[in-house]
């Protein structure tokens, strides 16, 4: 770590070899999209290199490089129309298959969510993120984080009811 602050790129090539898969997974739960989340993980370790010699603590690399991936998101939400999703729809056309294709499904009733909302839900459920880390991560307040997250997830409940045959587990905030 201390390397890659002192601008050593092989040191930094190390750290983004064990981030990356993280990485790329966030963006793509984000973007719903595969090519896009590849694009937006080199924005984020391009980020990164560009401001690693201003992180103070090495022990705070991931939460630094988590604080930057969520700003990269925000940043390609707020370039690409943000009134996108103002008349969006409700219908859930998408033909829901076994349960070999649930993960297939879950990303394409993400990807429906407006790019804010898709960010709460995917902090929240898949970062194991509390409501008021995600508040502070995103600048968004509380409230607002804990409307998207709900609606959020009422939405994914609807477009993923096929395989509702389990008990609901509602997450704790």
């Amino acid at each position: 770590m201390g390397l890659a602050r002192n601008g050593d790129r092989e040191a930094f090539a190390e750290l983004v070899q064990r981030r990356q898969a993280w990485v790329r997974s966030l963006m793509r739960r984000c973007s719903g999209d595969i090519t896009l989340a590849d694009d937006l993980a080199q924005q984020v370790f391009l980020q990164g290199w560009q401001s690693i010699r201003h992180l103070q603590q090495a022990s705070r690399f991931g939460a630094w490089l988590k604080r930057i991936a969520i700003n990269v998101w925000l940043q390609y939400v707020r370039r690409n129309d943000p009134l996108r999703d103002a008349n969006e729809h409700d219908d859930n056309d998408s033909a829901l298959g076994d349960k070999a294709d649930m993960n297939m499904d879950l990303d394409r009733a993400l990807a429906m969510l407006p790019g804010t909302v898709r960010l709460c839900v995917v902090l929240s459920y898949h970062e194991g993120m509390k409501h008021r880390e995600i508040s502070q991560h995103t600048g968004l307040p509380l409230g607002t984080v804990k409307s998207h997250i709900r609606r959020g997830v009422k939405r994914l409940r609807a477009s993923l009811s096929a395989y509702d045959d389990s008990p609901r587990v509602e997450k704790s905030t």
